[in-house]
């Protein structure tokens, strides 16, 4: 059953017969809505690239030619106050956004001499609030793109997903205004008479104290305030209980300090990283960022409870900040839901519990997208969340 709000309804389906259900979570979301639809979010989880086609292409032309419709394929997708993992499914999101601005855009990649080129991004206005982007991970420079998209949008923050399909690399779809791309990315700007933030939730936990880099090549970390970073490490390591030991084992992670000029760097103060190994020759610890000598950094663990411990605290310090929430897009890892919590439903309930019954539908993504003090990036095992209130 979809949400019943002023402006904002969602819609979820599941069924083997991807056309079917396509068709039933758009009636569903459009259902909900009080007014005609502006902008139609929606994402397919199906086990065939051309069955994925066909819904999607369904789904665009149950939208009125006046609104604006985005969407993807993926591994799972959110509606409904819950999620469907590996299962044939479709999730939708309709939103009546009044007078606010909406741009739907398609990107593409050229190759010059030396470097990849990304056209079709549409000119930055005064007025722009946030954008949301899907992107193909195989054929799209998302990371690049995303980490220097302040020189082309400046502070304009990019939330949204990598799109992914069950039967992985040439099956991902992307949908957008009544076109299909298999490559690339699309998205959509908003901006005008529109109330948006973000909530990105990174799920870890910080272990052992924070460090100043005082060596560093490349993404190799050779020394931890003064000292080699394996060795570093290895103390912080020998202090922990066993059961944090463990979770080091399954995962360990290095939080980016954002602002260094901060007295105390806690929970939430880090843009998080993997550690991608070590060099014992070298005495280093290779992450998956390049870290300027001076960055100030510290170990994380991530598990299900702090996982869920920091999803809550964040939403609830949005509900604290004031203002009535009216709708939510939800970006999720396809390696949180039941393989973190034990359940697909915990990032949709987590939303339902503390923002209310909203409408809120998204997907898992193979990477999220989200501003980090102010910052936009490309993360792993996230919760990326755009909240509409009044």
């Amino acid at each position: 059953m979809a949400v019943l709000t002023s402006r904002f309804a969602d819609g979820l389906a599941v069924g083997t017969d991807l056309v079917e259900t396509a068709e039933a979570a758009i009636r569903q979301a459009l259902a909900g809505l009080s007014g005609r639809p502006d902008l139609v979010c929606f994402f397919i989880c199906g086990d065939d690239a051309d069955d994925v086609t066909r819904a999607g292409q369904r789904a665009m032309s149950m939208v009125s030619p006046d609104a604006h419709v985005i969407g993807c394929s993926a591994t799972g997708v959110i509606g409904d106050a819950q999620g469907v993992e590996l299962r044939p499914s479709v999730s939708a999101w309709a939103a009546t956004l009044g007078d606010a601005e909406v741009t739907t855009f398609a990107l593409e990649t050229l190759r010059t001499e030396d470097r990849f080129v990304v056209i079709g991004l549409p000119e930055r206005g005064p007025e722009d609030r946030v954008a949301i982007l899907l992107a193909d991970p195989y054929t799209f420079p998302t990371d690049a793109f995303v980490e220097h998209s302040s020189e082309v949008l400046g502070n304009l923050p990019i939330i949204g997903g990598l799109a992914n399909a069950l039967a992985g690399r040439d099956s991902v779809r992307l949908f957008a205004d009544g076109e299909t791309y298999t490559e690339g990315a699309i998205g959509v700007v908003l901006g005008g008479a529109l109330k948006v933030s973000t909530v990105v939730s990174q799920g870890c936990r910080p272990i052992g104290p924070t460090m100043v880099v005082t060596r560093a090549e490349d993404n190799l970390l050779l020394e931890l305030a003064g000292q080699p970073a394996l060795a570093r490490l290895e103390d912080i390591v020998s202090g922990l209980g066993e059961a944090d030991r463990e979770l080091v084992a399954s995962g360990l992670q290095i939080g980016l300090a954002m602002d260094e000029y901060a007295e105390r760097h806690e929970r939430g103060d880090f843009l998080i990283r993997g550690v991608l190994g070590i060099d014992p020759e070298r005495e280093a610890v290779a992450i998956g960022d390049v870290v300027d000598i001076g960055r100030t950094v510290r170990f994380q663990v991530r598990d299900a409870e702090t996982a869920d411990e920091d999803l809550y605290h964040l939403l609830d310090e949005h509900v604290n900040a004031g203002g009535r929430v009216d709708g939510a897009l939800l970006f999720s890892c396809n390696g949180r839901g039941s393989a973190m919590f034990g359940s697909a439903d915990h990032d949709a309930l987590a939303v339902r519990d503390t923002l209310g019954p909203i409408g809120v539908a998204g997907f898992f993504a193979a990477g999220e997208l989200g501003p980090v003090a102010g910052q936009n990036h490309v993360h792993g095992f996230t919760a990326s969340i755009l909240v509409f209130s009044s």
